[in-house]
């Protein structure tokens, strides 16, 4: 078998290939180790803040206004949570997976779908029937009947990710 030499420019070429990957992988860890540390930050002063608003909304137990900042704070508390998995999860895979954007997508559209219905509670018990009520309520709904499709495009292809038909016994034991 005949040995084929390599010429210097081909050598030259790999050399700088090599020493330019090592370069972006470090600065790709890099980057995800510094917006993981940020995301954690974030997680924790938003769940310092859905404390303070649970506080505020047992001391204020007359007005529900407190409960629906509190419920928006712990979803997006749990939003940052999920995102900081996605990257946790893209780190050690070296790949991007699509699953938990679809989680945090289905989470924000809950999210979404809860701080709706808690605001029309709320304008609705205020017994004011005004023309800005009425769009305000035919808005909602129209945005509520998007976000229910959303939400069923994403349980959907979450269901098809994890591999159709297995049953939950299936998935408690991999």
């Amino acid at each position: 078998m005949e040995k084929v030499k390599l010429e210097p420019r081909d050598a030259e070429s790999n050399w700088i290939g090599r020493v330019s990957k090592r370069a972006f992988l470090r600065i790709e860890v890099s980057t995800y180790l510094i917006l993981g540390l940020l995301l954690a930050i974030v997680a924790l002063i938003g769940t310092a803040g859905a404390v303070f608003t649970l506080t505020k909304a047992a001391y204020d137990v007359d007005s529900p206004a407190w409960l629906v900042v509190t419920i928006d704070r712990i979803l997006l508390v749990l939003m940052v949570i999920e995102i900081l998995h996605t990257v946790r999860v893209s780190f050690n895979e070296g790949a991007l997976v699509c699953e938990p954007f679809l989680i945090v997508g289905l989470i924000a559209s809950i999210r979404r779908v809860l701080v709706i219905t808690l605001e029309s509670s709320q304008a609705q018990e205020s017994g004011k029937t005004t023309p800005n009520i009425n769009d305000l309520f035919n808005s909602s709904m129209i945005e509520l009947c998007v976000l229910g499709g959303l939400i069923l495009v994403m349980v959907f292809s979450i269901y098809l990710l994890r591999g159709g038909k297995r049953t939950i016994a299936d998935r408690l034991n991999p």
